[in-house]
């Protein structure tokens, strides 16, 4: 009988496709999975195949949320893990309680570090960085199962905390075919994921003032959308720029099929980002759509393997439109076998292995 695994996360769970994809691949490999998130930001109804549940929040800011959600998965896992039972924290946010709880029990920890939590644009320069940083430094150096999500992340952890994470891309399931490709008229740019800063996002729609032919749809929800509808109306362009809003990953994987380009044009703030590889472009390459990326680490690996796409150096808005333009001149047809060779590479079927090696490992 395989080990029980709890697996614990400061998230809603309902958009969390990391989450959803590492839990199934344990799940379809028999061991018997608990999942716990939260309900900050949304209490969607989900259907898994294992039992999952939402530790209720009371706080208003996320500051005493963070705290709340610690004290009451603490609890949670008091009563749930035993001898038997596999910990999986994921990011810093969650760690605390689930390195408590293993050290009590003398049980197996696997660590997830989705990003750099600590150097994060959302808490940097602020008291909640100090605390996280206190929290990273303390427990990463002992956790003896940990992984990450790019290369860059996997060598700025070593450096920093001497620790060797197995690095499992948040890459998507690979679509087997070649989806058809669409005549659009006009043709489609595509935004996918949380609206954020330090995106790109504002700058692509400035740089729709000089896409000839073209709309720009961005599909998904975050703290900077309503600015971002407000930029839209101040720069007339709401014949041009289109909010989707927040939908479900099957929904959003029928109308990624249909764009002729999608962006990642994240801003360099804070290594966090700069080290990323967004979910959004492995996406994009599932769904056979060429993309404009930025030169960070990550997806300059990624051109250097394979011609998805362009690469830019700037967020200015004429060095946008000009690789956007040459995309949509070339067409989706240009870069079809490049995209199908990158597919194949950069599927989730190549990362199972990895965890279901970290998991087999953990349970000895």
């Amino acid at each position: 009988m395989k080990k029980k695994i709890i697996v614990s996360a400061f998230s809603n769970l309902y958009t969390d496709q990391r989450i959803e994809k590492v839990c199934k691949t344990l799940f379809d490999n028999g061991y018997p999975i608990e999942l716990i998130g939260n309900n900050w930001g949304g209490n969607e109804k989900m259907d898994r195949p294992y039992p999952f549940s939402r530790i209720a929040l009371k706080s208003k800011s996320l500051k005493t949320a963070y705290f709340e959600f610690n004290w009451k998965l603490y609890k949670e896992l008091k009563k749930k893990a035993d001898k038997d039972t596999i910990l999986h924290a994921n990011d810093i946010d969650a760690l605390l309680p689930n390195y408590l709880i293993a050290k009590k029990l003398d049980i197996p920890l696997v660590f997830d570090s989705h990003e750099i939590f600590t150097e994060m644009p959302s808490v940097q320069n602020r008291f909640s960085q100090k605390f996280w940083r206190i929290v990273e430094g303390n427990l990463i150096p002992h956790v003896k199962f940990m992984m990450t999500e790019s290369e860059s992340y996997a060598e700025w952890f070593h450096e920093k905390y001497n620790v060797r994470p197995v690095v499992v891309r948040n890459i998507p399931r690979k679509i087997l075919s070649a989806p058809e490709i669409p005549h659009n008229q006009p043709k489609i740019i595509l935004y996918q994921g949380a609206i954020n800063q330090s995106r790109g996002i504002e700058k692509m729609i400035v740089a729709m003032h000089h896409i000839k032919d073209a709309v720009l749809k961005i599909a998904g929800d975050g703290p900077k959308k309503k600015e971002y509808e407000e930029l839209v109306v101040q720069e007339n362009l709401q014949d041009k720029v289109f909010f989707l809003g927040k939908l479900k990953p099957e929904n959003l994987r029928e109308i990624t099929k249909t764009a002729d380009v999608g962006f990642s044009l994240e801003e360099n703030n804070g290594v966090s980002y700069y080290y990323s590889l967004p979910n959004k472009v492995c996406d994009y390459i599932q769904s056979r759509v060429p993309l404009v990326m930025i030169d960070f680490p990550e997806m300059q690996r990624i051109r250097n393997q394979f011609n998805v796409g362009e690469i830019i150096t700037d967020h200015n808005p004429e060095t946008i439109e000009k690789a956007i333009n040459l995309i949509l001149e070339r067409g989706r047809p240009y870069y079809q076998s490049e995209l199908s060779k990158a597919a194949d590479v950069l599927c989730w079927e190549n990362e199972e292995t990895k965890i279901l090696t970290l998991f087999e490992q953990a349970s000895h």
